[in-house]
C-alpha cells in the first residue's frame, strides 16, 4: 500500500468524525483497518490477545510512523500518506490512558493535572478545571501524592490528566485491567458519567465483555489484525454468526426507561420497545435511561404464556434464527419489539418446541444484570 485506500477515502469536507484506514506490516503480523467510527460516545475494540487492539490505539496516537493510510478525527486530518501528511504525537489533540496510571510521582495530584491544563491555550480549553474535578470525583485528592492514592483513584486522576489536555480523542487501553472488582465498579461509574457528558469520541480497549456491554455504544471486533465486525454493540452481541453470541457468557443488551419503584418489594419497573420488565430496585429517577444485560442462559421459552410461576418477566417474542451452540445446546435469536434477545436452550427442547424462524412464543427471563 502506498497511501490511503482510494475506495474508502471520504470527502474531507463531509468527513466522518473518526476515520481510520491504515495498514501496518511487521515481520509476523499485519494490521489492516478500514473503519468509520462515531464522533462521540464509546467505541470498544475487542478481541483476543495479539489481535491488534493496542496497535490500533498507537496508530491513532501517531506512535507507528511506518503505518500507511488515513486518520481523520472530527474533520481534522492527522495522517494522510497520499497527501504527505503525518502529525507527530505532540501535534495530535488526544488523551491516552494506559493500564498503569503512570502519574508523575514527584508531583501531587493538582500539579499532575495542571501539567497538561496549563499547556492548552485558554481559547482552546474544552473542559473547565472544576468540571473535570467534579466529573471524576477527585476534588478532594488535589493535595495527595500518587503513592497515597488507591488504584482506582490513580486511574481517575490519570483520566482527568488526559482530559486536562482538551483532547479531540480519548484513548483508554485496558484502564481497569490492574484493578480489583470493587475498584473496577468505582471506575465504571465515572466512565459512564464521562460517556454521558463528553462530546468527544472515546476508543476503549478491553478483554472484558461485561465492561464493553456496559460502556460501549459501538463495538469493533478484531481478529489477527483484521476487522471481523463493526457496529452497534447491542447488535453485535446478538449476531449468531459471531463468537460473542455463543457460549455460557452470551447475552443481549437492552436500553430501558425507569417507569416506577416498589419500595415494599424493592423492585423497579422499566419499559422498552418489547414491553416491561421488573428488576431489582435501582437508585434511578423516573424516566431515567438504564442499560441492562440479559444472559442467554437466563432465558427460557414456552409456547403458551405461563401462570402460577415465580418468574416475573414474560415477553412475547418471535424466533428469528437459531444455530447449534455447544454439544447438545442451541442458541436462539428472538425479536422482541424490534430488539433482540438470546436464549440458550437444549437441542432437545428446541426440537420439542418445534422452533423455526417466524414462530411466535414467549420468553421467560429469570435474571437481569444491571449495567448502568
Amino acid at each position: 500500500m502506498t497511501g490511503a485506500r482510494q475506495h474508502g477515502r471520504p470527502d474531507q469536507a463531509t468527513a466522518p468524525c473518526l476515520t481510520l484506514q491504515a495498514i501496518l506490516r511487521r515481520k509476523n503480523f499485519t494490521l489492516d483497518l478500514d473503519l468509520t467510527l462515531p464522533g462521540q460516545g464509546v467505541t470498544a475494540l475487542f478481541g483476543p490477545s495479539g489481535s491488534g487492539k493496542t496497535t490500533a490505539l498507537r496508530l491513532l496516537a501517531g506512535l507507528e510512523s511506518q503505518a500507511r493510510g488515513l486518520i481523520c478525527v472530527q474533520g481534522e486530518v492527522w495522517q494522510d500518506n497520499a497527501q504527505g501528511i503525518f502529525r507527530p504525537v505532540h501535534q495530535r489533540a488526544l488523551g491516552y490512558v494506559f493500564q498503569e496510571a503512570s502519574l508523575f510521582d514527584h508531583l501531587n495530584v493538582e500539579d499532575n493535572l495542571k501539567f497538561g491544563f496549563k499547556r492548552v491555550p485558554l481559547a482552546e480549553r474544552q473542559h473547565a478545571w472544576n468540571h473535570t474535578l467534579e466529573l471524576l470525583g477527585i476534588g478532594h485528592l488535589l493535595q495527595r501524592w500518587p503513592h497515597e492514592l488507591s488504584g482506582g483513584e490513580r486511574q481517575r486522576v490519570a483520566i482527568a490528566r488526559a482530559l486536562a489536555n482538551s483532547p479531540r480523542l480519548l484513548l483508554l487501553d485496558e484502564p481497569l485491567a490492574a484493578l480489583d472488582a470493587p475498584r473496577k465498579t468505582e471506575i465504571l461509574f465515572y466512565l459512564e458519567r464521562m460517556q454521558a457528558e463528553l462530546n468527544i469520541p472515546v476508543i476503549y480497549v478491553s478483554h472484558a465483555i461485561d465492561e464493553v456491554a456496559r460502556l460501549a455504544d459501538h463495538l469493533v471486533l478484531l481478529d489477527a489484525g483484521k476487522v471481523s465486525a463493526s457496529g452497534p454493540t447491542a447488535e453485535l452481541l446478538t449476531r449468531l454468526d459471531l463468537p460473542l453470541a455463543h457460549g455460557d457468557g452470551a447475552g443481549a443488551v437492552l436500553s430501558v426507561t425507569v417507569l416506577s419503584h416498589d419500595s415494599d418489594d424493592h423492585l423497579t419497573t422499566v419499559n422498552f420497545s418489547g414491553g416491561t420488565l421488573v428488576i431489582p430496585k435501582q437508585p434511578a429517577a423516573i424516566n431515567q435511561r438504564l442499560r441492562i444485560r440479559v444472559q442467554a442462559r437466563d432465558v427460557s421459552l414456552t409456547l403458551e404464556k405461563q401462570t402460577g410461576t415465580s418468574i416475573l418477566n414474560i415477553l412475547s417474542v418471535t424466533v428469528t434464527a437459531l444455530t447449534p451452540d455447544s454439544p447438545g445446546q442451541m442458541m436462539v435469536a428472538l425479536d422482541v419489539g424490534g430488539g433482540t434477545l438470546l436464549a440458550r436452550i437444549t437441542s432437545r427442547s428446541a426440537h420439542l418446541l418445534g422452533l423455526v424462524p417466524g414462530l411466535a412464543l414467549f420468553a421467560q427471563i429469570k435474571g437481569v444484570a444491571i449495567l448502568g
